[in-house]
């Protein structure tokens, strides 16, 4: 098996997970449990798998974000809702949402849950707490919900392992930001605004890769897309080994395309945005 299938995989299980940031039925479940405003939801309803922990352990974590941003979030999130109540509908809204968008998906997900939860009962979740937070969550009894966890979990454990190489190859939340838009695979305006860095602040990290020889005005160097190149590689390789207990995961991602491809043409996740995702079979 060719590493670079993690990377294929990822691009599949991404837009199933992400509705959980971007669906209406997330976002107003989310508001209905207590939680206040996009931010407080999106750092409540991933964080919650890992208790009601306190800040400085999600802006470890969560990584690409400014912390004054983390912060305006948590703790304050878990006194309006606590991480069990966020759990009990976080996972069965994002099942309805995919309901909504995805034609078909009780047939996709009846026929692929039993492989991505092989896969996650085979990854290692050594240095992997977001990953191990979520694989350790009950399995629901409702299929589509159950999916929806098994593809949440797989991409948390791709993440924990960028997260990894990233500050193996010197690079923080923000450095590691600059140099993914300084290669084209997301923009500056859009990490600013989601990531909630000052342009004083990305300013001083770009000049920074660029003593590195990594950017220059604005732009990668061949050494910075070589470098980025070099940690994309890196992570498909932490990424793939689980996915070596089956068979075929070609046949796996030739699954989930239909479905993936749903979710990106129902218009409420942004192509190009901030996670850096490519439209399956379209984009890069």
């Amino acid at each position: 098996m060719n590493d670079s299938i993690a990377r294929d995989l990822w691009t599949v299980l991404e837009p199933l997970h992400a509705v959980t940031y971007f669906s209406p039925e997330c976002l107003e479940a989310h508001k209905a449990v207590g939680l206040k405003g996009f931010w407080m939801g999106y750092f409540g309803s991933r964080a919650a798998p890992l208790g009601a922990v306190p800040p400085g352990v999600v802006e470890a974590v969560f990584f690409g974000f400014h912390p004054d941003r983390v912060r305006r979030a948590v703790p304050d999130a878990w006194r309006f809702a606590s991480p069990e109540r966020i759990l009990a509908v976080r996972g069965e809204a994002a099942a309805r949402a995919l309901r909504r968008i995805v034609p078909g998906i009780e047939e996709t997900a009846a026929e692929a849950a039993p492989a991505l939860r092989r896969v996650v009962e085979a990854a290692d979740a050594a240095g992997r707490p977001l990953f191990a937070a979520n694989r350790d969550l009950d399995i629901p009894d409702d299929p589509v919900e159950a999916f929806w966890q098994a593809a949440t979990a797989l991409r948390e454990h791709r993440g924990d392992g960028h997260v990894a190489v990233l500050t193996s190859e010197g690079l923080d939340g923000l450095t590691a930001n600059v140099l993914a838009a300084a290669v084209g695979a997301v923009t500056r305006d859009q990490m600013l605004l989601s990531r909630g860095w000052t342009e004083k602040q990305w300013d001083a990290a770009a000049a920074a890769l660029a003593e590195r020889g990594l950017v220059d005005g604005g732009a990668a160097t061949e050494a910075g897309r070589t470098l980025k190149t070099r940690i994309e590689g890196r992570t498909d390789r932490l990424a793939a080994p689980p996915y070596r207990v089956l068979d075929d995961p070609k046949a796996l991602y030739d699954r989930l395309v239909p479905a993936a491809g749903a979710v990106a043409d129902a218009g409420e996740m942004p192509f190009p945005n901030p996670i850096g995702l490519p439209r399956v079979g379209r984009d890069g």
